[in-house]
C-alpha cells in the first residue's frame, strides 16, 4: 500500500494562503477516500518524523503528544477549550483498548504508568484469566503493544469528522493497541491539512488521512468485517446527521463517541427542533443538561433498535457548553425488546418544578420468562397536587443509567495513578469521582437554590439540606452536570415538606405572597415529614471533601463555541471581531454619555428615514456605516 504523501507532492497539495487547492482526485474517477493509505508494517522507530516546514500564516498548536500545523485564519475548526473533551476520550478510548486487546491475548503499554491500576480483586482476576495464552497458571501474554506502533490485531479507529485532525493524531501517539486511525473530513482543506500533519508528527504508518462524507463513508463500511472498532463523532453543532449510519459501523461490542454542542435545542429552547433532530422534546428546566443526555441516549437507541442493536452507556457528561457520551453497540434481537421500558416521558409542573416519569413500556419477569406490555399511567393528576399549576410533557428520553460505574472506576483509576498523562488531569479525577457518586437509578436532579426560590425563602445550606433526606431514610447524591444539583429518590412531598421545615425557622412574609402563587399552595400546607438539619458526616461526599477539580472557572475569555470554519479562506475579520467585543455586557454595562453613540452607524439614515438630520445621537457617515455592515 502507499506511504502517506508528502505535502509538497504535487498529487497531495496544501492550503495556501488564500488560495483553495484541493487534492487531485484519482484518474480512474472515483471519489477518493483516502489521502494516505496505512501502510502494512512501520513503526516510530523505523520512521523518524520529517520536518515540515510552515506556510505563510501558519502556527504550530501543541496538545498532549501532538503537534499541530494549524493556520491563522478560521479555515479549519480549531478550539482550545474541548482539551479535556480529548484528553477525556484519549483515557476512555485507552482504558477501552485495554480491555478489548486484553481478550485478544495483547497487553497495552502506557508510558508512565507503572503498574496496572485494578479497582478490586474481582476485576484483577477477570482480566488475568482473560489475558491468558494457553500455557500455565495465568502468565503474562507474550504480545505487547505500545503508544505509537502498529498492532496487527489492534482496534480501527474513525473520526468522522477530524477538522485539523488533532484528536486522530493524538490517538496514535498516545493510545496503544491501535491498527489504524482514519481521519475524515469533508473539506478539500482539512484532509490536506490532516495528511500534513500526520507526517509532521511521523504517524503516517497509523493515521490515514479521508476526504469524504462522513455518512457515506460509515455506511459503506457497514459490512461486520469492515466495522470500526472505534467511531468519534464531534461535528459542529448537532450529530443528527450521522447517528443513523455510526449505530451501523460501529462493531460488535464497539465504541461510540459522541459530542453534541447544541444545547440551545437540547435545553429546551426549541423543543420542535429537538423533536426533529432527536425525536424527543425538550424542557426549559433546571435538570435540562441531565436531559439532554438522556435525549441522545434515547436518540442513539431508537436509531440503533431499527438494526436489532442496542447501547450500553459507559460514560456520559455534560462539560462546559456541550455533551459528551461514550456508549458501546451490541446486536440482539432479544435485548432490543427491553428498549421500550428503558424510555420515559418527563411530566414537568410549570409553577413548582416537580417531575415525574412514566415508562413507555413494561417488562415482568416470571421465572425463566419475561413479558412485555403496555404501561398505565399517568403518574399526575390534570394538576399540581403541591401547587395547583398543569404539567409539561417532555420526552421521550433514557431513562437508566448514565455510566457503568465499574467502567468509570478504572478510567479514573489510571488516570489519577499517571497524571502526567494529560494537561486536565485534575479536572478528569474530579469529574470522574462526582460520576462515581451519583446515584445509578435515580433520573434527573432537583437545585437547592430553585427549590427555596419557589418558596422565596433563604436558601439552606446543602450539606444541611442533603442531612435532612438523609435523616428521612432516603438516599442522595450531588451531579456532576449542575454545582448546585440534588439527586434523591425521595418524592417530591418529602422535598417540600423538608422546605416547609425550614421555612418554618426562616420564615417568609405571607401577606405578600399572591393567593394564586406555587409558594402560597405549598407553605400554606402542614409538613408531614418534621425534618431534622443536623449535618451528618455522610452528607459531604468525598469529592468534596478532598477538593477536587469539579466545576472549573471559565478558561479563557470567549471560551464558549467559536465562529464556524470558513471553506472560502476568509478566516474572521477584524470589524467581527471588534463589534463581538463592543458588544459585551452591552446590558450591563449601558452607555449614558450620548458623544459615544457617534460612533454607532444610524440604521434609519442608512434606509433614508431618519429625520433628526445632524441632531442625530449617531453617525451618519456613509463610510463608517458601510464598513461596519
Amino acid at each position: 500500500m502507499e506511504p502517506l504523501r508528502a505535502p509538497q507532492d504535487p498529487q497531495v497539495n496544501t492550503t495556501l494562503s488564500g488560495v483553495d487547492t484541493k487534492p487531485q482526485p484519482p484518474t480512474s474517477g472515483a471519489p477518493m477516500e483516502g489521502l494516505n493509505p496505512t501502510p502494512a508494517a512501520s513503526t516510530p522507530d523505523q520512521e523518524m518524523p520529517p520536518t515540515t516546514g510552515l506556510l505563510p500564516g501558519e502556527t504550530v498548536v501543541r496538545e498532549g503528544k501532538a503537534a499541530i500545523l494549524f493556520p491563522s485564519a478560521n479555515e479549519v475548526f480549531y478550539n482550545p477549550v474541548q482539551e479535556f473533551n480529548r484528553d477525556l476520550t484519549c483515557a476512555v478510548v485507552t482504558e477501552f483498548a485495554r480491555e478489548q486487546m486484553a481478550r485478544r491475548g495483547v497487553k497495552v503499554v502506557v508510558p508512565g504508568e507503572k503498574e496496572r491500576v485494578v479497582v478490586n480483586l474481582a476485576d484483577e482476576k477477570k482480566e488475568e484469566t482473560e489475558m491468558q495464552t494457553g500455557e500455565k497458571g495465568g502468565e503474562e501474554p507474550v504480545v505487547t503493544a505500545s503508544v505509537g506502533e502498529h498492532c496487527k490485531n489492534g482496534l480501527r479507529v474513525l473520526e468522522g469528522l477530524a477538522a485539523s485532525g488533532l484528536r486522530s493524531v493524538r490517538f496514535a501517539l498516545e493510545v496503544p493497541g491501535l491498527r489504524s486511525v482514519t481521519a475524515n473530513d469533508f473539506s478539500a482543506k482539512a484532509a490536506a491539512l490532516i495528511a500534513r500533519n500526520a507526517q509532521h508528527n511521523g504517524v503516517t504508518h497509523l493515521l490515514q488521512a479521508s476526504q469524504r462524507d462522513a455518512s457515506m463513508l460509515m455506511y459503506e463500511m457497514r459490512g461486520k468485517k469492515d466495522r470500526y472498532d472505534v467511531i468519534d463523532l464531534d461535528p459542529y453543532g448537532s450529530p443528527a446527521p450521522f447517528l443513523d449510519a455510526a449505530v451501523q459501523a460501529v462493531g460488535e461490542g464497539g465504541l461510540l463517541c459522541v459530542t453534541c454542542t447544541d444545547m440551545a435545542v437540547m435545553a429546551g429552547n426549541s423543543g420542535e427542533t429537538c423533536y426533529s433532530k432527536y425525536g424527543s422534546i425538550s424542557i426549559k428546566a433546571k435538570y435540562c443538561h441531565e436531559m439532554a443526555l438522556r435525549i441522545i441516549l434515547h436518540s442513539l437507541d431508537q436509531r440503533a433498535g431499527v438494526y436489532q442493536r442496542y447501547i450500553h452507556p459507559l460514560l456520559c457528561v455534560s462539560v462546559d457548553f456541550y455533551i459528551r457520551v461514550f456508549v458501546r453497540v451490541h446486536t440482539g434481537q432479544a435485548m432490543v425488546k427491553n428498549s421500550a421500558s428503558k424510555q420515559a416521558l418527563v411530566y414537568n409542573c410549570v409553577g413548582c418544578g416537580s417531575f415525574h416519569f412514566q415508562r413507555l413500556g413494561k417488562r415482568m419477569t416470571q421465572g425463566t420468562h419475561i413479558k412485555y406490555s403496555a404501561a398505565t399511567g399517568p403518574p399526575v393528576g390534570a394538576e399540581c397536587e403541591h401547587c395547583g399549576y398543569r404539567h409539561q410533557l417532555g420526552g421521550p428520553i433514557w431513562g437508566e443509567a448514565l455510566h457503568d460505574v465499574s467502567f468509570v472506576q478504572k478510567v479514573l483509576s489510571a488516570v489519577s495513578g499517571n497524571p502526567s498523562r494529560f494537561g486536565t488531569a485534575r479536572r478528569i479525577e474530579g469529574m470522574l469521582s462526582m460520576v462515581t457518586e451519583e446515584l445509578e437509578d435515580v433520573p434527573l436532579y432537583y437545585t437547592v437554590d430553585n427549590l427555596s426560590s419557589t418558596v422565596h425563602c433563604s436558601t439552606p445550606p446543602l450539606l444541611q439540606f442533603r442531612s435532612a433526606l438523609l435523616h428521612a431514610g432516603y438516599r442522595v447524591s450531588l451531579s456532576h452536570a449542575c454545582k448546585n444539583a440534588l439527586k434523591t429518590d425521595a418524592p417530591p412531598r418529602v422535598l417540600w415538606d423538608v422546605m416547609r421545615c425550614w421555612e418554618k425557622s426562616n420564615p417568609v412574609k405571607r401577606d405578600r405572597l399572591s393567593e394564586s402563587s406555587p409558594a402560597h399552595h405549598i407553605l400554606s400546607t402542614e409538613p408531614i415529614l418534621q425534618a431534622c438539619f443536623d449535618v451528618r458526616e455522610d452528607a459531604n461526599p468525598q469529592s468534596r471533601r478532598r477538593h477536587l477539580t469539579r466545576f472549573q472557572e471559565n478558561p479563557e475569555p470567549f471560551w464558549g463555541p467559536k465562529a464556524r470554519a470558513n471553506a472560502g479562506g476568509g478566516g474572521i475579520s477584524s470589524d467581527l471581531e471588534d463589534r463581538r467585543k463592543q458588544g459585551q455586557n452591552k446590558r450591563k454595562n449601558q452607555i449614558t454619555d450620548a458623544t459615544q453613540l457617534k460612533s454607532f452607524p444610524c440604521k434609519r439614515f442608512r434606509k433614508g428615514k431618519c429625520t433628526h438630520g445632524e441632531k442625530c445621537c449617531y453617525s451618519h457617515d456613509l463610510e463608517q456605516t458601510d464598513k461596519l455592515e
